[in-house]
């Protein structure tokens, strides 16, 4: 039996959801900073203790740890690294 977690109680879309391209953002994400890219999977994991804050140590080396790992496999970066002015998931 699984889980079907696409009506959780919750307003953030998953990681994994992100990640693969399925995420659209509402028009309210949207107003609210929050658009495709490794700077939401941020948001969504930590967004109240690392987003919206402006530029910040933590998700500065959050994004270096990104980067060092993209390069590794030899893959882009992508758009939309950090969630400095996101305003987090409620």
């Amino acid at each position: 039996m699984t889980e079907d977690l696409s009506n959780s109680l919750t307003s953030k879309p998953s990681s994994h959801n992100v990640i693969i391209g399925s995420w659209t953002p509402s028009a309210a994400d949207t107003s609210a900073g929050r658009v495709p890219g490794y700077g939401v999977i941020t948001n969504i994991i930590n967004g109240g203790l690392e987003c919206g804050q402006g530029s910040n140590d933590k998700v500065a080396d959050r994004i270096g740890f990104y980067k060092r790992y993209c390069d590794i496999l030899g893959v882009s970066y992508g758009d939309n690294l950090d969630c400095y002015n996101q305003s987090p998931f409620a």
